[in-house]
């Protein structure tokens, strides 16, 4: 059941990612400084491709179902609402002390990816 629950997590992630990256594209060009714009467009980035990790996430469970595996899903799902949030956020709003929040949003993809590696291994 976990390898349905995250690639449907991953596709409506990806959906999202896709979304708001047309948002910004269409939506906040020209509303936003080339700064903020920038910063939008980096959380699209991160997003999408912590979408397709989630993907990833389904198929190695799937074939390794472990512990691991499971937790690096959530930590993608947290680090994608932690790293892209705070991004997608600051780049609206203007306030400056959500980069705060940016950095552990990118800890959390760092300990997907490592917790990832680890449950392959192990399985």
């Amino acid at each position: 059941m976990m390898d349905r629950l995250f690639f449907v997590l991953g596709s409506l992630s990806a959906l999202l990612a896709v979304s708001l990256g047309a948002f910004a594209a269409h939506g906040l060009k020209g509303r936003l400084s080339a700064e903020l714009l920038e910063a939008f467009e980096v959380g699209v980035r991160y997003h999408m491709l912590h979408a397709l990790a989630l993907l990833a996430v389904a198929w190695a469970w799937s074939r390794w179902p472990r512990t691991e595996i499971v937790l690096a899903g959530w930590l993608f799902l947290a680090g994608s609402a932690l790293f892209s949030g705070s991004l997608y956020l600051l780049a609206t709003t203007g306030v400056r002390w959500l980069g705060i929040i940016t950095p552990l949003g990118g800890l959390a993809f760092i300990l997907g990816w490592l917790v990832l590696a680890w449950g392959a291994w192990q399985g």
